[in-house]
Parts: structure tokens; C-alpha cells; sequence
């Protein structure tokens, strides 16, 4: 049930996104007989003036996951004139910071995770109090509207704690566990939640300390020794699966692992069979949409989705699919070799 009500949202949600891409290529693209200006077939394109927009996430350093939103933000940046500003911080003030300092740039746009909406709430409000278009993504769903940001891009976190659970469902797993790398992060809770709402066994938290991995290591290490009947192991981001699938070979387990999240390493896993399947949030299309988002909006206050958030996954990436995905993670590998 779970595939086919998510395979219908998913469906509608792609096609929101080409029709805006269309819109978005006819709108830089037209005569300028479409807007004003000289008739006719081979009129010029019009020149859009330069927008300035500030991408500020809660990305902890090292992560990687982030470097793909990265790519696709900076790839809608090249093609709709736009001035990129990154920044992050995985504390939660410290990123509200990086907002206000946004603001004080006076920014035509800012894009921002909301994993810590509390913490991020007051300067969101700034910043929309001062004008300014406010797009969230990745982490928020639950918090957007009432900060007054005008769409979120996302994957719905609870829908893809489901669709792990129906993978592991299916590969006959009774046992498992749900590896937490950030206690408190709404995003990540409520993954797990959606996985213990659909997993036909039983389930708990794992909880580690994301920015140490050899605590990550030795948590599930101990936690798959002392518990040998575990024979699920889910994580919930790229560099916490390929830590566990050595804690998993130090425990001496053969628990099957699985992850949200995906990188070139991930991906790779897949295709040997050391990981079972991966659930992806395609991040490229959150930085992508979000920034292009910004010049919609700019060129005639077009909001996608209408307000309502924009989902961008979840997407089951196996080894029955591994091949249509391959392009993501060839570039991914590309760009960490460039910045090697």
C-alpha cells in the first residue's frame, strides 16, 4: 500500500517540477515580444538581472550528504543568474545567526534548513519580515508555514522510515535497530518513527554521537553483541552506514543494513551486496528546485507547489535499480576527486 500511495504523490510531485523547469527555460528563454519589447521569432532572449540568495543549512562538517544539495543549488544558480552565498552550522543558534547575517547582506532570497525550527524561528521571522522570500528544504515540514516560509522541498521523514521498513519487510528481517546520529533532531526522530510505525517486527533507537565515529563504531558494535539476534541494522545517512557495516563485521553479526541517504560509497555497497538497499531523498533536486525557487519567484511570484511542501523522495535505490541512479553518484565521485 505504502508503494503505490507514495508512487502516485511521487509521480504528481516529478511532474510539478518539469513543468516548472519548462516554465522556468521559456520564461529566460522568450522573445522579448513575449514580455514587452521586439516581436517576431527571432527576437533575443531578455537578460534577468542578478539575484543574490543565501543557502544556510545545519550541515555538520565532513558530512557529505550536503555537498550534493550544494551541487544542485549552485547548478540552479548558474542557469538563473543568480549569486550563490553558502554557509552552515549544525548548532542551531549559530545557524539562526547565519540567517540574520543573510539579512544584513540583503540578500533577494534565502534557502535554510530547519532541523532545529525552534532555534531557527525568530530570525526565519526576521527575514520575512524585512521582504525577503524565505524557502526551506530538507528538514521542516512540520514548522514552514507557521515561520511564514513560502514552500519547503523535501522528503516527507515518516514516509521514508515506511518505505525502509517495507524493504526490510520483505527481505524477512524480525530485528532491528535505528541508528540516531543527532538526539533531537526532528527529521531523524521522525524516520524512525515511520519505521517502527511499518516494520513488521520489533524495533528500537540506537542513539550515537554523529561527530565522533569511533563512538558510532563501538555503540553499534556493543549494541550487536549483546544483542545477537539483530538482524537489521538502519542508519540514517551515508558516512554512518559505511562505519556500520564494520562495527556490524566487528560484532561478528550478520544483520542486513540499509540507509537513508546515499553517496558514492553507499552506492557502490549496493552494487556488491554489502548494503541492502538505500532510501533516498534525491538532494541534488532540493538545492536545485529551492534556488530556482527564488527566481520563480522574483519573475512573477510564482511559488511551487502552490505552498505546499514539494516532496523529492522518498526513492528505494536497490540492486534492481542501481543503474538508472548511476549518473548521481559518477558526479559525486567526479567532485570529490576535483576537491581532493
Amino acid at each position: 500500500m505504502l508503494k503505490s500511495r507514495f508512487g502516485r504523490w511521487s509521480k504528481l510531485g516529478l511532474a510539478g517540477v518539469a513543468a516548472t523547469g519548462a516554465l522556468m527555460l521559456a520564461a529566460c528563454g522568450s522573445p522579448a515580444g513575449a514580455g514587452g519589447g521586439a516581436a517576431g521569432g527571432g527576437g533575443s532572449a531578455v537578460e534577468e538581472d542578478e539575484l543574490k540568495v543565501a543557502l544556510v543549512t545545519h550541515a555538520a562538517p565532513g558530512d557529505t550528504f550536503w555537498d550534493t544539495i550544494r551541487a544542485g543549488a549552485e547548478a540552479a544558480a548558474e542557469r538563473n543568474n543568480v549569486e550563490l552565498l553558502y554557509s552552515s552550522d549544525p548548532d542551531g543558534a549559530r545557524q539562526a545567526q547565519l540567517v540574520q547575517q543573510a539579512v544584513d547582506q540583503d540578500v533577494d532570497g534565502i534557502v535554510v534548513t530547519l532541523a532545529k525550527a525552534d532555534a531557527m524561528a525568530g530570525e526565519v521571522q526576521k527575514a520575512v519580515d524585512a521582504g525577503i522570500p524565505v524557502f526551506s528544504i530538507n528538514a521542516g515540514e512540520e514548522a514552514y508555514k507557521d515561520m511564514g516560509v513560502l514552500a519547503h522541498f523535501g522528503q516527507n521523514e515518516f514516509i521514508a522510515g515506511q518505505a525502509a521498513a517495507e524493504e526490510f519487510n520483505e527481505a524477512g528481517a524480525q530485528k532491528a535497530i535505528c541508528v540516531i546520529q543527532e538526539q533531537g533532531h526532528v527529521g531523524l526522530e521522525s524516520r524512525c518513527e515511520g519505521f517502527a510505525d511499518t516494520f513488521a517486527g520489533s524495533s528500537e533507537v540506537l542513539y550515537v554521537t554523529g561527530t565522533d565515529m569511533t563512538n558510532v563504531a563501538s555503540t553499534i558494535t556493543s549494541k550487536l553483541q549483546t544483542n545477537a539476534d539483530i538482524d537489521a541494522v538502519l542508519t540514517l545517512g551515508a558516512p554512518f552506514a559505511m562505519t556500520a557495516l564494520d562495527a556490524i563485521a566487528d560484532a561478528g553479526s550478520s544483520a542486513k543494513l540499509a540507509t537513508t541517504d546515499l553517496n558514492a560509497d553507499v552506492y557502490s555497497a549496493i552494487g556488491d551486496g554489502s548494503i541492502l538497499f538505500g532510501i533516498d531523498q534525491q538532494p541534488f533536486l532540493q538545492g536545485y528546485e529551492s534556488v530556482e525557487a527564488v527566481r520563480l519567484y522574483a519573475t512573477g511570484g510564482y511559488v511551487l507547489g502552490g505552498g505546499q511542501a514539494v516532496l523529492t523522495g522518498p526513492a528505494v535505490v536497490n540492486a534492481d535499480n542501481l543503474d538508472s541512479v548511476a549518473a548521481q553518484f559518477e558526479g559525486a565521485e567526479d567532485a570529490a576527486d576535483s576537491e581532493s
